[in-house]
C-alpha cells in the first residue's frame, strides 16, 4: 500500500521546531554539514525574531509521510525587493523560495509545486530560489565546494538538489562564488607595492571601527553598503530592524581589528568585515548549546583561535568605484586584516565571498591577490 504524501502550511512553534529539526537527519551523515545553533535557525523563522519581517512575509510547509517529516520549504515575498529594478533581479511580481529540503525528488517537486502555488495565490508571475530567506542571509544553491564545510553565513545542500530544482523547470539566473585564500602567506610585490604607496598617502587612513561604539559604527558601515552595493544584482536595502537584529547575533564575533573603515580626507568611504569563522566552534555542538555547549562557546569568544575568517561584506562608494583608489583601499585593508588574522587569532586561510559572478572589480582584486574560487552558488529563476 502506498503512503500519502500531505504537504501543509505551518505557524505553530511545534511545526517550526519539526521545520528546523529535519535537517539534522537529512544531513547527519554528510561530514561537511555544519548544524546551526537551534535557537539560531527558530530566530530565522520567526517573526517577532527576524527584522526581516518587518518589509516581508512567509509561509513555511512540511511534508509528511507515514507520521514523519520528509521535506520542508518556504514561500516569501520581500516587498522592498518587488520595488527593484527587474533587472537587478527582483521587481514587480517576484516572489521566491528558499529553506528547501526532501528525502527524494518527487517530494522535492511537490514541495517547490506548493511554494509556487502560494505565490501565485499571493499574486506573483515569477519566483526566484532558493533564497534562505533574505538576500543578505544565505541566498543560492550550492553548486561546486560540496567537499569542504561552509564557513559562517554560508549554507550547505546535497548534490542532487541541482537536478531536482532544473528538473522543476527553473533555469539559472546568477551565480555567487566565494574564494579561498592563504593568508599566512604574504601577498605579491606588485600588491604590497600598492599598499606602502597607500601607507604614503597622507589623504588615506584605515582604522579599525571601536566596539565600544556599536551603533555609530555600524550607521557608517550601512550607509557606505547601501550606496556601493546599490547598482548590484539582487540589492535589496538593510532596514533599520534587519541592522538591529544582526548586531545582536554578530556583535559576540566583531572585534575592533577584523573590521576597517577607510577614511579619504576623513570621509568614510569604504568598509571591509571579516568574521573568524563561527563554525569551527559550534560544529561540535551539533545544534545544541545545553548542557555545556555555551560554556565551550563562551569560552571560544572570549580569544577565538580559528583556521579561517570569512570576509562577507565589502564596499567601496560609487563614486570611487573603477578607480585604482578603490582597488588601493581595498587592498590596504585586506592586508591589515590578513596581518592581524595571523598574528592575533592564529588563521591560516580567509575566505571571500559572496561575490556575483559577473561583479570584475572585486572578482579582479580576488584574482591580483591569487585566491581561487572554492564554492558556487547558484540563483534559479522561473515564469508562474
Amino acid at each position: 500500500m502506498t503512503s500519502t504524501l500531505t504537504i501543509r502550511p505551518i505557524d505553530s512553534k511545534a511545526d517550526r521546531k519539526k521545520f528546523v529539526d529535519l535537517p539534522f537527519r537529512l544531513y547527519k551523515d554528510d561530514p561537511n554539514w555544519v548544524p546551526p545553533l537551534k535557537g539560531e535557525a527558530l530566530g530565522l523563522i520567526t517573526p517577532e525574531k527576524n527584522g526581516w519581517f518587518s518589509h516581508a512575509k512567509a509561509q513555511l510547509f512540511l511534508a509528511e509521510q507515514d507520521g514523519r517529516v520528509v521535506g520542508r520549504i518556504s514561500a516569501h515575498i520581500d516587498t522592498l525587493a518587488l520595488t527593484m529594478p527587474v533587472d537587478k533581479g527582483f521587481g514587480s511580481g517576484c516572489g521566491q523560495f528558499g529553506l528547501f529540503d526532501a528525502e527524494n525528488e518527487g517530494i522535492g517537486q511537490a514541495l517547490i509545486a506548493t511554494a509556487e502555488q502560494w505565490l501565485r495565490d499571493q499574486g506573483m508571475t515569477r519566483v526566484i530560489g532558493p533564497i534562505s530567506m533574505s538576500i543578505w542571509e544565505e541566498p543560492g544553491l550550492l553548486i561546486q565546494g560540496y567537499d569542504h564545510p561552509p564557513t559562517v553565513m554560508m549554507g550547505h545542500a546535497k548534490p542532487e538538489y541541482r537536478g531536482w530544482i532544473e528538473g522543476a523547470g527553473y533555469a539559472p539566473v546568477k551565480q555567487l562564488v566565494t574564494y579561498d585564500l592563504d593568508i599566512s602567506q604574504e601577498f605579491p610585490p606588485l600588491i604590497n607595492r600598492i599598499i606602502k604607496s597607500g601607507e604614503k598617502n597622507p589623504r588615506i587612513n584605515i582604522r579599525e571601527v571601536d566596539k565600544s561604539k556599536f551603533d555609530e559604527e555600524a550607521a557608517i558601515i550601512l550607509a557606505i553598503l547601501n550606496d556601493a552595493w546599490s547598482d548590484n544584482w539582487g540589492f535589496v536595502p538593510l532596514t533599520q530592524p534587519e541592522i538591529d537584529d544582526v548586531g545582536v547575533k554578530l556583535k559576540p564575533i566583531v572585534f575592533n581589528d577584523l573590521i576597517r573603515i577607510a577614511e579619504l580626507d576623513g570621509k568614510p568611504v569604504a568598509f571591509m568585515i571579516t568574521l573568524p569563522d563561527l563554525n569551527e566552534a559550534i560544529r561540535p555542538l551539533n545544534g545544541n548549546l545545553l548542557p555545556f555547549g555555551w560554556a565551550k562557546l563562551l569560552l571560544w569568544l572570549r580569544r577565538p583561535k580559528v583556521r579561517t575568517m570569512r570576509v562577507p561584506l565589502m564596499g567601496v562608494v560609487k563614486e570611487l568605484q573603477a578607480s585604482r583608489m578603490a582597488s588601493q583601499l581595498a587592498f590596504m585593508m585586506i592586508e591589515y586584516i590578513r596581518r592581524a588574522s595571523v598574528s592575533r587569532y592564529g588563521a591560516s586561510r580567509g575566505e571571500i565571498g559572496w561575490i556575483l559572478d559577473d561583479n570584475q572589480g572585486m572578482n579582479a582584486i580576488a584574482d591580483a591577490i591569487e585566491s581561487r574560487i572554492n564554492k558556487v552558488y547558484q540563483i534559479y529563476q522561473k515564469a508562474l
